[in-house]
């Protein structure tokens, strides 16, 4: 997946560069280049890259209750009734 992404990452800067890199009389040519390589960068690697990323964590820990700003505060996380 690392290597697919970095490919698609890889083509679609090559796909702006070749766009900007086109002459005046092409601009439509250049326009779908660098749009196509746009799409590329936003709406297939960055969701990829995402997806691999997050699959590993743990979203609990990125909540914000009150037992993790205590935790950010320093302080001892309070304890529930049931647990006493």
């Amino acid at each position: 997946m690392k290597y697919l992404i970095t490919a698609i990452v890889i083509i679609s800067f090559g796909l702006i560069i070749y766009g900007f890199n086109l002459d005046n009389t092409q601009e439509a040519l250049a326009d779908k280049f660098i749009g196509s390589g746009t799409l590329g960068l936003f709406l297939i690697a960055m969701p990829l890259f995402l997806y691999k990323e997050s699959k590993t964590r743990d979203f609990k820990d990125y909540m914000l209750n009150e037992e993790n700003v205590r935790k950010m505060q320093g302080k001892e996380p309070k304890k529930s009734e049931k647990e006493a």
